[in-house]
């Protein structure tokens, strides 16, 4: 029987990281953990208690007090805070703005990766975010850093909303996505960096199947070599 590995999907805003993720775990049999979904929903409790969001220390203590569950089911993976099922409502243009913002903060980072990095300890998993081969699981087995043009990924973005009955000009979610590269990677905490034994992955002209269809092999191949 082969060894389960970890896998680890660290790329900017828009890249198709929890999409990719998701279907490589489900042909690989694996756990996904979409950690950017964890920092949604902190985001979205802090916008609901009128926190200001620049406010690392009230942020950390509402964090202290807040369950955060990530539970697979027929609609895909669900996301419960305080037992509430949220995962629409951390998908909101608001939370989007301001996730940047929050997930910034150091201690915000610290103790979410620390619930990462519990998850991740068993193996067999596919987690996507920003810092997770540089910061929750820099031992991983297998990183790819995936990306896109900006352009692209406004695109798969406004596409994505359109679907879902959101209406935003294309231009604006560009000028998003810009400033939350921008933003991602010029911050203090966990910058958005590819890790130096990352493969680097353009999927601008790829389809969701080709790239899913490469991750798939490459996991694979390493699962072969432990």
């Amino acid at each position: 029987m082969m060894k389960t590995i970890r896998i680890a999907i660290d790329g900017p805003a828009g890249a198709g990281k929890s999409t990719i993720a998701k279907l490589a775990a489900e042909k690989l049999n694996y756990t996904y953990v979409d950690t950017g979904a964890m920092y949604r929903a902190i985001t979205y409790k802090s916008i609901e208690n009128n926190l200001e969001l620049s406010n690392e220390e009230a942020i950390v203590s509402l964090l202290a007090s807040t369950k955060i569950e990530l539970q697979p089911s027929d609609l895909g993976q669900q996301v419960l805070m305080d037992d509430q099922n949220v995962s629409d409502a951390i998908r909101s243009q608001q939370v989007t703005a301001h996730v940047s913002e929050v997930s910034a903060h150091a201690r915000v980072r610290e103790e979410l990766v620390r619930r990462q990095m519990v998850l991740a300890q068993s193996g067999g998993v596919i987690m996507d975010g920003r810092d997770i081969g540089t910061h929750v699981i820099p031992d991983a087995e297998l990183k790819i850093f995936m990306s896109a043009t900006a352009e692209e990924r406004a695109r798969r973005r406004f596409v994505d909303n359109k679907e879902r009955g959101i209406s935003i000009e294309f231009e604006e979610l560009k000028a998003d996505i810009i400033r939350r590269d921008k933003f991602d990677s010029e911050r203090k905490a966990s910058p958005l960096v590819q890790a130096q034994d990352a493969i680097y992955l353009d999927t601008t002209n790829l389809t969701i199947q080709q790239v899913v269809d490469q991750i798939v092999e490459l996991a694979k191949e390493r699962e072969l070599q432990q």
